[in-house]
């Protein structure tokens, strides 16, 4: 199950406010434009921050479902903060049994199928809500925003806004955020003709609930009778492992880059992969690089799964698999930027 990310979408209604107010007024010629997009910026970037900082500090407990092209999913959510300390537990409800554990930026996936049991270290804050990527001011170059009123999702009153692209290189979203905080509980990634390629909601939720850190710690820590891996991911650069982009992809920032060692076990042949990170700030796109081998990597290809995008390309003597929740003519700018220095 892919978790989505409510997470990098915020709205404060008086940002909205805002926007229309500069919107209505008739300023002089010379400082229209600018004056308006300076309120534009700073009235998204506002209810980014707003959702962002919502999603850090409520508890609560609630069912979260993703509808995703033609698959539907579902998860309960059990959320809980304690001053700098935050605390989740995901308890898949379809697919394979998993257990999922985030304290700050540790994460621990419980695979019973399996015995198994994943323990890593990642940056952003992981299943639900992911944080926020990117707070950059030039998210308001690529979207703008628009109210849709209000709605009710799971018991909750909620603001509904739309974010609008502002070029074919990206989606949009239609969010619901809580009125009271601006906690996101629903949200649909829309292509660029409107319509919905992907939608996931709390069908019920419970806010303020009663989570209790420690009991979180005890159960993530129980591993006994399981297999323990720890995923080995050494921070990098694209540029000090010979890779770079031709051109920049209009709106995305190179966010993080990580290599994955080859195993010790692994053939003398083997040599590590490495995943590049981008975001505009809402949307993201990783392309993940490792040597081409014959046996599986015969054939380029390209996929889409309600809104993820992916696309497999031979690059010399690589293998590069570029993923985003993005436009396909998005990943094919990538993967024709993608080079390696000689």
């Amino acid at each position: 199950m892919n978790f989505k990310p409510f997470s990098f979408l915020v709205l404060a209604m008086p940002a909205l406010l805002a926007m229309n107010y500069v919107a209505a007024q008739v300023p002089s010629p010379v400082t229209a434009t600018s004056a308006a997009a300076a309120a534009e910026s700073r009235s998204i970037n506002d209810w980014l921050m707003r959702m962002h900082e919502s999603s850090k500090n409520r508890t609560y407990i609630g069912t979260y479902v993703v509808s995703s092209g033609g698959v539907m999913s579902s998860a309960k959510i059990w959320h809980v903060c304690e001053g700098n300390q935050q605390m989740e537990r995901v308890e898949t409800l379809t697919g394979a049994p998993r257990s999922i554990f985030r304290h700050n930026d540790r994460v621990v996936t419980f695979m019973p199928d399996h015995k198994l049991v994943r323990n890593e270290k990642r940056e952003s804050s992981g299943m639900f809500p992911e944080l926020l990527q990117s707070t950059d001011s030039r998210i308001a170059d690529f979207y703008k925003i628009r109210s849709e009123g209000v709605d009710r999702v799971a018991g909750v009153e909620a603001d509904v806004v739309v974010l609008v692209p502002k070029d074919s290189l990206r989606f949009g979203y239609r969010v619901w955020t809580e009125q009271k905080k601006g906690l996101v509980v629903k949200l649909q990634t829309l292509d660029i003709d409107g319509k919905v390629l992907e939608q996931a909601a709390f069908s019920e939720l419970q806010l303020d609930a009663p989570v209790k850190m420690d009991k979180l710690l005890h159960m993530m820590g129980k591993v006994d009778g399981y297999r323990v891996e720890q995923p080995v991911l050494v921070k990098t650069t694209a540029s000090v492992e010979g890779w770079f982009l031709k051109a920049p992809v209009a709106g995305f920032k190179p966010m993080s880059c990580y290599k994955r060692p080859a195993a010790s076990t692994a053939p003398a042949s083997s040599e590590e992969s490495l995943q590049w990170i981008f975001s505009d700030g809402l949307a993201s796109v990783s392309l993940f690089v490792e040597p081409s081998e014959r046996q599986r990597h015969d054939k380029e290809s390209s996929m889409s799964m309600g809104a993820t995008q992916t696309m497999t390309r031979q690059l010399g003597p690589y293998w590069v698999t570029l993923v985003g929740e993005v436009p396909m003519t998005t990943l094919r700018l990538f993967a024709n930027g993608l080079a390696h220095k000689k």
